[in-house]
């Protein structure tokens, strides 16, 4: 796993040179960002899917690149993981294009969102504007509701009446 972390590292090096003691404290602080340090020893194929998940979010951090694509990064995380990873997400000094499924998840961490319908964008905006009824139920063909509990507000889907 560490090793797994430190290869983001590999676009500072030149051909053939090794890795420094300041790109190892690198990726061992990513490794400390995702809560995983403790695995640095481990071997990636016993990791659970949540845990590898964890692991590919500290290799970008140990890029520093000052953009980051990240795919689906909540993907087999526990919700506390979920949270935790785009809280940490959104705390990285870099632009970050993240494509969620999760639609109360993108509202709460996203400042902007490009809703896809067949691989083209419908609608693009604030969260705010773009997590409408009459937005997302053309796309989705489903009924959305939006629920407020005074500090957040949440998406509720169920089918289409009649």
């Amino acid at each position: 796993v560490g090793e797994f972390v430190l290869l983001g590292r590999h676009v500072h090096r030149g051909d053939h040179q090794g890795f420094t003691d300041d790109d190892r404290k690198i990726a061992l602080e990513g490794l400390e960002l995702v809560d995983m340090s403790g695995f640095a020893e481990r071997k990636l194929h016993e990791l659970s899917g949540g845990e590898r998940q964890r692991v590919m979010i500290a290799r970008c951090i140990a890029q520093q690149s000052p953009v980051i694509l990240l795919d689906e990064p909540t993907n087999h995380l526990d919700v506390r993981y979920q949270h935790e990873v785009l809280t940490l997400v959104r705390q990285l000094q870099n632009d970050t294009i993240v494509v969620l499924h999760d639609l109360n998840l993108a509202s709460r961490y996203c400042d902007h969102l490009a809703l896809l319908d067949h691989g083209r964008v419908v609608h693009q905006g604030r969260p705010e504007d773009v997590l409408r009824s009459e937005v997302l139920e053309p796309v989705y063909g489903i009924e959305v509701r939006r629920l407020a509990d005074g500090q957040h507000s949440y998406l509720a889907f169920g089918p289409l009446s009649p």
